[in-house]
């Protein structure tokens, strides 16, 4: 890979770092980044480099580390920082010549937060991804060449192999796969259902403090659901004068329900009403931003590609609610779960997010170079929830997600803590438009499966493209990069 390819696959990707580009040569290896400025708005550009020669070390980082501050205090101050960026402690962390695996897997175990990181020392590559997978890291082949991006759309024509590296994996160029870290297993520990109660609602805060670092403005997606709404009012005690924001078809239930919360909570409120002719016409854009043909993915992310539009107006970073029906048993197929199965279930749709859910998110709020949060998928949330017994999540003839309800009870409105579940494109209405837009297409292309929305991606993306996405979807359940026991 020369420079000039790198520039190409960065310039792919404008859309998640319309604020800054960089390009680092290290050796043989290419480091390229595209930068929207959240932390250290004046210094902290990327590739960040330390050093010279062959003592150099360059990281690039997608995501934030929230704990950074900590491990900037823990790492010490032997020598100077470069920066003021939460990234500068990935490029620390993983410092040094000549390491063992095990010493890199117990360096990026430290790491809280959303990531996805490359670094070079040394002649080496090593790559690594958050514990849950919400951000993505794709690996490829190009002749001898290790080729790396957020999305499968960067590579160049000639990549082959592509494959996303597994959440909580290191991949490194000299010593493979090693993994760090992984979603925390069931763990229910007994105690009072009002003590459960409390623990979830003390934990959950704890995370929308950590996930508020930033130094430009912070928002939220804000459905009119128990999740949501829970985040918006955590947020809200601790960011005067909050932006929330909300989509729907005119007259859907999402958009009353949270013009009710925000009025409760006293948010600046955003919302847009969505004319059914928009849903068609975005389509092939949506599909080409998901890098997906299936079905049902495509049909949740077209809600988010429009909220994510609207809030990128106002904001550069939005918090959102996803994750507690995975923790919470949410969705109305837990209902049929054997309950002593339930909690193995829960954590199984937790390890499978990283492909449909957080990809959706991902995607369509980087589409429009806005950073989507998920404070429920803190890791030490993920762990607290995951102590919780099933009999508090979803108890015998009552509702779903019984203990969230129960500790954010005092911050909303008593219909929305105890409002019935709706999935995001069912609530705001625009799920229908989308089965009839997709149903235009199945007519056109002919075809069955996920024929129509590759019709729908073959109008805006070359024929590689499309077969880049076919094939990177396909191996979801062959095997991933990275996947180790």
């Amino acid at each position: 890979m020369v420079p000039e390819d790198v520039e190409a696959m960065t310039a792919a990707l404008a859309h998640r770092g319309p604020d800054d580009a960089g390009l680092h040569v290290a050796g043989r290896s290419v480091l390229g980044h595209r930068r929207l400025s959240i932390v250290d708005l004046e210094h902290g550009a990327q590739p960040i480099v330390d050093g010279h020669g062959a003592d150099e070390v360059v990281v690039v980082v997608n995501g934030e580390i929230y704990n950074a501050p900590l491990l900037r205090t823990e790492l010490g101050g032997g020598r100077p920082w470069l920066t003021a960026s939460d990234s500068e402690v990935v490029l620390r962390l993983l410092d040094g010549r000549d390491r063992d695996p095990r010493e890199d897997a117990a360096a990026a175990a430290r790491l809280r937060g959303m990531y996805a990181f490359a670094v070079q020392r040394d002649g080496e590559l090593v790559f690594g991804r958050d514990p849950v997978g919400i951000k993505p890291l794709y690996l490829g082949r190009r002749g001898p060449a290790t080729v790396f991006a957020s999305e499968v759309k960067a590579f160049p024509p000639g990549t082959h192999d592509v494959a996303p590296l597994a959440p909580g994996t290191l991949w490194s160029s000299r010593s493979g796969v090693t993994r760090f870290a992984a979603i925390p297993g069931p763990n229910p520990v007994p105690g009072t259902a009002d003590g459960h109660v409390r623990a979830v609602r003390a934990a959950l805060e704890r995370s929308v403090e950590r996930h508020l670092m930033a130094d430009v403005p912070v928002g939220a997606f804000l459905s009119g659901g128990l999740d949501s709404s829970a985040i918006c009012a955590l947020v809200g005690a601790r960011v005067p004068d909050l932006h929330t924001f909300a989509v729907g078809l005119a007259g859907s239930p999402d958009l009353a329900a949270a013009r009710r919360v925000a009025e409760h909570l006293g948010t600046v409120h955003h919302e847009r009403v969505i004319d059914p002719g928009e849903v068609a016409a975005a389509l092939p854009h949506i599909v080409w931003a998901l890098e997906s043909t299936d079905p049902d993915l495509v049909r949740s992310a077209v809600p988010t590609w429009f909220v994510a539009e609207l809030a990128a107006r106002h904001v550069k970073v939005v918090l959102t609610g996803e994750g507690a029906d995975e923790l919470f048993a949410g969705y109305r197929y837990h209902a049929d779960v054997p309950r002593h199965l339930l909690h193995a279930e829960l954590r199984r749709s937790l390890g499978e997010m990283h492909h449909v859910n957080l990809q959706r998110v991902d995607r369509m709020t980087m589409a429009h170079s806005l950073e989507a949060r998920v404070p429920f998928l803190d890791l030490d949330f993920v762990d607290a929830a995951l102590r919780v017994p099933v009999e508090l999540k979803l108890p015998a003839g009552g509702p779903e997600k019984w203990v969230l309800r129960e500790a954010v009870a005092d911050l909303l409105p008593s219909e929305i803590v105890w409002r019935t579940k709706a999935q995001f494109d069912e609530g705001s209405g625009v799920g229908d438009l989308v089965d009839r837009a997709l149903a235009d297409s199945w007519a056109q292309a002919g075809g069955a499966g996920d024929e129509p929305l590759r019709a729908v991606l073959a109008s805006v993306a070359s024929p590689e493209m499309v077969a880049h996405v076919a094939a990177v979807a396909g191996r979801w359940d062959a095997g991933r990069l990275g996947d180790v026991a």
